[in-house]
């Protein structure tokens, strides 16, 4: 991320590139997809987070999909802690490749877990 430029919420992004486009207040959202409008304002105002049960929300209403919304979410969150992490991120050594090739085992063994 550029330096003083803070990462965009994804409430910046629902107010003006949904909402205001549509003429559509917080309130008349919140009761088309039937969530507290305090719920819109918080997301707008980068208070509240964009939930799975949100995102599912928001994208039947625009016609986008839910994977749009949490993407947004997850991307502000990434640079926000990037952004606080700052020079002890940098400071991270990666692995050696020989290291990181002899990972493989333990990913077949995760996906076991999970499947």
């Amino acid at each position: 991320m550029a330096k003083n430029m803070a990462p965009i919420t994804p409430g910046e992004i629902l107010s003006e590139e949904f909402m205001e486009p549509a003429g559509i207040t917080q309130n008349a959202l919140g009761r088309a997809i039937k969530i507290p409008p305090g719920r819109i304002n918080e997301i707008i105002h980068g208070k509240r987070v964009v939930t799975t049960d949100t995102a599912l929300r928001l994208a039947a209403y625009f016609g986008t999909t839910p994977g749009f919304w949490m993407n947004l979410q997850s991307h502000y969150e990434l640079e926000t802690a990037k952004d606080a992490l700052g020079t002890a991120l940098k400071s991270i050594r990666p692995a050696k490749k020989t290291n990181v090739n002899n990972l493989s085992s333990g990913r077949k063994r995760t996906r076991a877990l999970t499947a």
